[in-house]
């Protein structure tokens, strides 16, 4: 899975962390349940961790098929601490069927938790989460596309990620990270996203509870700096508002292919006071991501809805999806649950036309000799006339 966005603000310097050393294909872990799982060839690397493919243990070797994935850290280290906070509590493969039964869902996008545990190997400790195995992230995609998505693919992206959001933020989560790298298409179905990496996951509602809104200098800009949202460049603790700006920045980028701040985004403050002033007017922001013929008016809709929101205020989900629905419905597209990443071709001027009254002939070079000769014999003329030159 992709690294973990690193904070851009002047606060504490994180503790220097231990890189995981690299284990052997066929090394067996036992996760808290006693359940073992075995380890296949490593696939990637996640912060000072390693991912590697993996299924329950047996005499078999892991193949390049695995179902699983193990994601494995030095048990000092704290991004993976902290997401397992998050999966234990909030995506166990029965809490995310029940969700799905409830809602009326096929799908959620939220990888599910199959084990964890420590494991010894010498004289180190390494701390492990088992999930689901993923795909290619929408970050590689984007790239291949040309760094710009067609516009129903945006509003379908929107639409899943709302339905994740929404649990998350049920099971008293918000992500705070929420961008191309951290969305994986699924190993098997390809039409099926899911948000990844919950090391900055806030648990905003403990017990139901929402948090109050207090800033701290210390926390300022947390996050992946042209995406986080303004509470988190202030210091506030993210909230689900935060998570919906953030999706609404990461939307129009994917339509546009640039969001305007994203010049200078080693001035944290500058990226900071270009956010809060395309909240202050959200259709001039816009005009300036878009020509008026891509301009689109339910991202307008969308981002004025998620600017009403309070802090603490549980987002209308039904009607942002109702919002992005209706985007889908004005050009005459609709869910159909195919997401489909073709490049999209871009607006091209076209050839001025040449007036008839202004064309310039243009000429072969045996044209242009005879005219020279023409021309040429003339002037002999016009000589001998007034001169006698024979």
């Amino acid at each position: 899975m992709p690294p973990k966005a690193k904070a851009v603000g002047k606060g504490k310097a994180p503790a220097k962390r231990k890189l995981a050393e690299e284990f052997p294909p066929g090394e067996v872990l036992t996760d808290t349940g006693k359940k073992s799982w075995k380890l296949g060839a490593p696939i990637g690397k996640g912060g000072f961790g390693l991912l590697y493919l993996a299924d329950q243990n047996s005499d078999k070797p892991v193949g390049p098929d695995a179902p699983y994935v193990i994601k494995v850290e030095p048990s000092e280290n704290g991004p993976l601490f902290s997401e397992l906070h998050f999966y234990m509590r909030a995506a166990k493969p029965d809490l995310i069927q029940n969700w799905l039964k409830a809602q009326k869902l096929k799908h959620v996008g939220v990888p599910r938790y199959w084990g964890s545990g420590l494991h010894n190997k010498g004289d180190k400790r390494y701390r492990f989460m088992v999930i689901d195995r993923l795909g290619t992230d929408l970050q590689k995609k984007f790239e291949e596309c040309g760094k710009k998505f067609p516009r129903k693919l945006v509003l379908q992206l929107g639409l899943r990620l709302l339905d994740t959001l929404e649990f998350i933020h049920e099971h008293e989560y918000v992500h705070a990270d929420i961008k191309a790298s951290n969305l994986l298409l699924s190993h098997k179905d390809p039409n099926q996203v899911y948000l990844v990496d919950y090391g900055l996951a806030y648990r905003y509602a403990p017990d139901g509870v929402p948090k109050e809104y207090k800033e701290d200098p210390k926390k300022c800009h947390d996050g992946t700096i042209e995406f986080t949202s303004i509470d988190a460049h202030k210091g506030a603790s993210p909230s689900r508002r935060s998570d919906l700006q953030i999706l609404s920045f990461c939307m129009v980028q994917w339509l546009c292919g640039r969001l305007p701040w994203e010049d200078r985004l080693q001035d944290p403050l500058y990226v900071r006071d270009s956010k809060i002033r395309s909240q202050e007017d959200i259709s001039d922001f816009l005009s300036k991501c878009f020509p008026p013929q891509e301009k689109t008016d339910e991202i307008q809709k969308f981002m004025e809805e998620v600017k009403s929101l309070g802090y603490k205020d549980t987002p209308p989900y039904k009607k942002l999806r109702s919002i992005l629905q209706n985007g889908l419905k004005s050009i005459q597209a609709k869910d159909d649950g195919q997401l489909e990443f073709t490049p999209v071709s871009r607006v091209t001027t076209p050839p001025a036309k040449v007036s008839t009254h202004t064309h310039t002939p243009t000429y072969t070079p045996s044209e242009t000799f005879r005219n020279r000769f023409i021309i040429s014999w003339i002037a002999i003329c016009i000589l001998n006339q007034f001169f006698g030159v024979a």
